[in-house]
């Protein structure tokens, strides 16, 4: 059997797309219109990933606003103002923020899977968000009357139901998007802060059977934006230990961009446990070069030197275009960066002798 691979989520929208977002926002495109263009997104969006022979697609995200926010677009109780991340690059991202109680999703992720299983040929992931990052929106005054356990209980519900919606109707796996862990380490080296957000996700997990958490994962990068992070001056090692203790079946590790690549095996080596399945990333997403296929292969072939190939796997180290508004990839460029996973992988499981028959 073949080394799995996988996307992470996200791919560059359209012109369209981006452009008729900005018209609807400023009130001059309907929603009935902005579906249609919605709609050719994704149409265009699947039929690219399956050219590039990937044996397991994403939505590429084309109707979320954001990874993040997509839950609670449109919420009455939900408004501008929110935590500011700053990126390398100079630019920031804000958070919304919570008024007031209670909290609950206007959007669930199982509408992005069902609409993008209608056009594709192959099994469907679906990347969600994490309940530590939607922990965020919660004022650090407090609310009156609805206190921080109150949303918490009801966050770790809503994203329960997220996740479970996701398995039920056929996902190939649900995908945790779990960026702020690094992020964490470097707003609290005391690592406090990283632990508080993995008890929280595993207050999640734990409402699931051993076999479904098989079928859930873990994203972890420190954080991409217009071919920016946030959080990559932060010691991976300074991550992973806890990342480990997270109660989930597979982990998508961003690997293709760090500097010293043998050490976070050797950590991943020791960290990990046997029942959990690594996908390294091996596609650089801020990187413009496109991957070989070869390089894609030596990578993997490197991995193995650390860890079994029956616990690895393949993806790419962030979403291409985590934020609606992101031009700094082309579509272009992400499909052949996947196709070259794809192709890397596949060499990879031939010289393993693990290519399918």
């Amino acid at each position: 059997m073949s080394l799995p691979t996988e996307p992470i989520g996200s791919i560059p929208r359209p012109e369209e797309l981006i452009e008729s977002l900005q018209a609807f926002r400023h009130g001059d495109l309907s929603q009935e219109a902005l579906n249609g263009v919605y709609d050719r997104a994704l149409r265009a969006t699947v039929d690219a990933f399956e050219e590039t022979g990937s044996p397991v697609i994403t939505d590429g995200e084309q109707a979320k606003p954001s990874f993040l926010s997509y839950p609670v677009e449109g919420a009455d109780n939900i408004e501008p103002g929110g935590i500011e991340i700053p990126f390398a690059a100079g630019h920031t991202r804000q958070l919304p923020r919570l008024t007031e109680g209670p909290f609950r999703y206007e959007t669930y992720a199982v509408d992005y899977l069902t609409r993008t299983q209608e056009h594709a040929t192959v099994p469907v992931k679906q990347a969600v968000i994490s309940a530590s990052a939607l922990s965020l929106l919660y004022p650090e005054g407090g609310l009156e009357g609805y206190p921080r356990e109150a949303f918490l209980d009801d966050l770790v519900d809503e994203v329960e139901t997220d996740i479970r919606q996701c398995l039920d109707a056929g996902a190939h796996a649900v995908q945790i998007d779990f960026t702020e862990g690094r992020l964490a380490v470097k707003l609290d080296p005391s690592k406090e802060l990283l632990r508080e957000f993995v008890a929280l996700n595993n207050r999640v997990l734990d409402r699931f059977s051993e076999a479904e958490r098989q079928r859930i994962g873990v994203h972890t990068c420190p954080g991409g934006d217009k071919d920016s992070t946030h959080s990559a001056d932060v010691d991976y090692a300074e991550l992973l230990p806890l990342l480990f203790d997270l109660d989930a079946g597979r982990f998508y590790m961003q690997f293709a961009s760090e500097d010293d690549p043998e050490r976070v095996l050797e950590v991943v080596r020791e960290r990990s446990s046997d029942d959990q399945t690594i996908f390294l990333g091996v596609i650089d997403v801020n990187d413009p070069h496109v991957e070989s296929p070869e390089e894609v292969r030596d990578m993997v072939l490197r991995a193995t030197t650390h860890l079994p190939p029956e616990r690895l796997g393949t993806t790419d180290d962030c979403g291409f275009s985590p934020f609606g508004d992101d031009r700094s990839t082309a579509r272009r460029t992400a499909f052949q960066k996947i196709e070259a996973r794809v192709q890397g992988t596949k060499m990879a499981s031939e010289e393993l002798g693990l290519a399918d028959e």
